[in-house]
């Protein structure tokens, strides 16, 4: 993965802190300086913190594991949707489903029930219900399509969680804590970071820094993605026999191969 550019970083408005009165101590380490009652994060802190999370996320999708998008605030869902979609990674940007981790097994019935519909719909079974019930179902549909939908490849439960804005996702912040599942997160100065693995200081307020930090992640979960796919194809070439050879014999060496001389009958003593 390439460094991570400060500059670039500095043009996207990663810098700017929430007021300090607003602020969290656990930050100090993060903060640069105080500017006009705002407090300016050090971006040359961002930018180690940014390529020590996508090298960690590179790994995770090598192994060929899940990472969770989620952001539900409207300046970064459509971008996660994007980031997370094209990465083929699972993602919330709608509410955050409660036990969406501690109850997994109750969601992956809802998917299902997603599924179920979809099948009635193929067969015809949808067709046979009443006005009414149709009506239900599809409202239904669309009520788990918005907010699972994206999740629906998603059979077991992720191996990290990507946040924007940790103060606003407490709930899966406490949840991923409970199993043990690492965080990563942009962090704003008004949050605490010790309730972070990978903390990636930042303002979390903004479309363009949520963009900006979101395609260095990107980048380094394509380079993990990338290794995975070259060692799966590697694995399938090795296991794949190699086309036998016919056993077809040289015509010359059959014409120059001497014929086997037939034995020479003995004459019997009555012949004699």
């Amino acid at each position: 993965m390439e460094k991570v550019d400060v500059k670039s970083l500095l043009e996207a408005g990663v810098h700017f802190g929430h007021l300090t009165r607003k602020w969290d101590p656990n930050m100090a380490p993060y903060v640069y300086m105080e500017r006009n009652g705002i407090h300016i994060i050090n971006l040359y802190k961002t930018a180690a913190k940014i390529e020590e999370a996508a090298a960690a996320m590179a790994k995770i999708a090598a192994s060929g594991r899940k990472i969770l998008f989620l952001a539900t605030k409207k300046q970064a869902k459509e971008i996660v949707a994007e980031k997370a979609g094209s990465l083929n990674m699972p993602y919330i940007t709608e509410r955050w489903p409660g036990g969406m981790l501690t109850n997994f097994v109750t969601i992956r019935k809802a998917v299902k029930k997603m599924s179920m519909i979809d099948r009635m719909k193929k067969d015809g079974t949808f067709n046979t219900l009443s006005k009414k019930e149709r009506l239900q179902v599809d409202r239904l549909r669309t009520k788990l399509e918005k907010n699972l939908g994206s999740i629906s490849d998603m059979t077991r439960l992720p191996a990290a969680l990507f946040i924007v804005d940790i103060k606003r996702e407490h709930i899966a912040v406490k949840e991923a804590q409970k199993l043990n599942i690492p965080i990563f997160a942009m962090v704003d100065t008004n949050s605490d970071p010790r309730q972070v693995d990978y903390v990636i200081p930042a303002n979390d307020d903004a479309s363009k820094s949520v963009n900006k930090v979101l395609e260095y992640i990107v980048q380094g979960v394509s380079e993990g993605l990338a290794e995975r796919k070259s060692e799966v194809d590697a694995e399938q070439k090795a296991n794949t026999p190699a086309p036998e050879k016919a056993k077809t014999k040289n015509v010359t060496e059959v014409a120059e191969k001497p014929a086997k001389a037939e034995p020479t009958p003995v004459a019997s003593k009555e012949e004699e």
